[in-house]
């Protein structure tokens, strides 16, 4: 239901609630700002201390005061030229579109106005292979701009990750670095499941294979006579995802455990959370979103982020 199908009822409620709400707050500022019987002179202590502080009576700033005021103007005159009061359409005539009939969409004519721009330049960069474009400034400027609209609230905006979430700049990759894996990446998304061990594994077990999984990151906090017990369990329990090296899987998802980067947390309390209760990743697909082209060009920006 859009704005030209409401009711009577509902058109005028909106309105009569949304008038009172703008007077309302007109009145208040009136009410606030008359002078009360007995009240200390503009200027004067009123009376009230507090810790030796004494209290003036000091009214707001006219700048301060006029800027209520402009937003009551200000909405007035919103009101007025946009949608806000019920079936009204607003003298500019703007509407969001029937959600029946896009077509009619004003959101949808601008986006369409935009796409016949900017597809034409979307469509050259996607022409070039993605190492190519990858050495190109201008679509790492564009890549660069998509990815901050569409990946760095999750991934950071200098690509850095968080708990949770991967690096996308220390060229360790889960799921493969090659452009076409990063590209199949965006597109499709990933979903990762990692089953947690701790029933199989016990207390120790899982103190065990952490201190293992510590060592082989290269970190020297690892306890080797715990690392000597684990690495017969993550034979058992871990190499059939992460290799035997723990050199990692990209096929299934499974990253390294031999490059000291975490997409968890490194630390040895995080490490044991993982393996006790298992993790499960899943990255959105945004190849219908944004369509082939721009993909492609996103996918050279993330490409020309790995350091090597």
């Amino acid at each position: 239901m859009n704005e030209y199908d409401m009711s009577t009822f509902w058109h005028w409620w909106v309105v009569l609630l949304t008038l009172a709400n703008i007077a309302g707050i007109y009145w208040l500022i009136r009410w606030t700002a008359k002078k009360r019987p007995g009240e200390a002179a503009e200027g004067s202590e009123t009376g009230h201390t507090w810790d030796g502080l004494s209290e003036f009576n000091n009214p707001l700033p006219r700048w301060w005061l006029y800027m209520f005021y402009f937003t009551i103007v200000f909405a007035l005159i919103y009101l007025v030229l946009y949608p806000g009061l019920g079936r009204f359409a607003g003298m500019l005539g703007w509407h969001s579109g029937n959600m029946l009939n896009v077509e009619e969409s004003q959101y949808t004519r601008e986006m369409e106005r935009a796409e016949e721009r900017y597809q034409p330049i979307f469509a050259a960069m996607a022409e070039q292979d993605i190492p190519v474009l990858a050495e190109d400034s201008d679509a790492l400027t564009t890549g660069r701009r998509l990815y901050l609209n569409y990946c760095s609230t999750c991934h950071g905006s200098d690509a850095g990750g968080a708990s949770g979430f991967p690096n996308l700049a220390n060229g360790v990759w889960q799921w493969g670095g090659s452009p076409s894996a990063i590209q199949t990446t965006i597109a499709e998304g990933r979903q990762a499941n990692m089953p947690g061990f701790g029933d199989s594994l016990g207390e120790e077990g899982v103190e065990d294979v952490a201190h293992y999984v510590l060592q082989l990151s290269g970190r020297s906090d690892a306890d080797e006579a715990r690392a000597e017990a684990g690495q017969a369990q993550f034979q058992t329990f871990c190499a059939g995802c992460h290799g035997q090296d723990g050199s990692g899987m990209e096929m299934l998802g499974a990253p390294p455990l031999t490059e000291n980067a975490w997409i968890y947390g490194g630390s040895l309390a995080a490490i044991k959370d993982t393996i006790e209760n298992g993790r499960a990743g899943v990255m959105p697909a945004f190849g219908e979103l944004l369509g082939e082209d721009r993909v492609h060009v996103l996918s050279a920006y993330v490409y020309s982020l790995d350091p090597d």
